[in-house]
């Protein structure tokens, strides 16, 4: 029997086809199981937003490309405040439900083909609902930081959300950093995959870094920190401003 692998599209498909809220069902790959986000999180409107991220999304301008765009809870509210959006996402089913829900843009593509979009196609890009996570590793964030920069406007900006790791005494997930760490990898680098009844997701890499480590990761490259949101909590943002050449 061929397995279904877009878990994470099956479970939005369900929940707007069903009306009902569930949560996704994380895999890591030391065996560690849980729910990975709040029941019907992906349909949220903007009040139900925490005011963190309603405060983040405020520094969207221009064109704008919505990375990982889920359900599009993001790309729908720009929408409907004039902008024009984009949004994008590896799930099939995602970008079925965007479509469904109403949103004009929405393209199967995940965030490794960016680069296939022409150069100064967007002024924002939206990575929020932790989707700094994406970028899967320090050398792929560096790769795929080349491919933004490539298709953006000269003062571009990059919106992100993140969870810093290291803020948990959680003894499972203390562990999984010491593991990750002896194989070379940064400690919040999650591989994982995602289930949903029947459906099994492929294993893919999810960074979380903190602070500290995403001034590293973007050091090398021609983005720069422009301000954070709430550093000092686990759950954080950023504003990236692409550099002058």
């Amino acid at each position: 029997m061929k397995i279904n692998r877009d878990a994470y599209g099956q479970q939005l498909l369900a929940q707007y086809h069903d009306q009902m809220e569930t949560a996704e069902i994380i895999e890591r790959d030391d065996g560690f199981i849980d729910t990975g986000s709040d029941p019907g999180m992906y349909f949220r409107d903007y009040k139900q937003w925490s005011p963190l991220e309603r405060r983040a999304i405020k520094s969207a301008r221009g064109r704008i490309l919505d990375i990982g765009c889920g359900a599009g809870r993001h790309s729908l509210y720009l929408q409907q405040q004039g902008f024009d959006v984009t949004g994008i996402d590896l799930s099939p089913g995602a970008i079925k439900v965007c479509k469904l829900r109403g949103l004009k843009k929405a393209v199967v593509r995940p965030i490794t083909e960016v680069g296939k979009y022409e150069p100064d196609s967007f002024d924002t890009i939206l990575m929020l609902g932790n989707n700094f996570g994406l970028f899967g590793s320090a050398e792929g964030a560096k790769r795929l930081f080349k491919k933004l920069s490539r298709i953006t406007s000269p003062d571009a900006r990059i919106i992100a959300g993140t969870r810093n790791p290291y803020q948990t005494g959680d003894l499972d997930h203390l562990q999984y950093h010491k593991l990750n760490k002896k194989r070379g990898r940064m400690g919040g680098q999650i591989r994982m995959r995602v289930r949903f009844r029947k459906a099994v997701g492929e294993w893919f890499d999810y960074l979380l870094v903190s602070p500290q480590e995403m001034k590293v990761i973007i050091g090398n490259t021609n983005w720069q920190i422009e301000k954070f949101i709430a550093a000092e909590e686990a759950n954080y943002f950023v504003i990236l401003r692409k550099q002058p050449p």
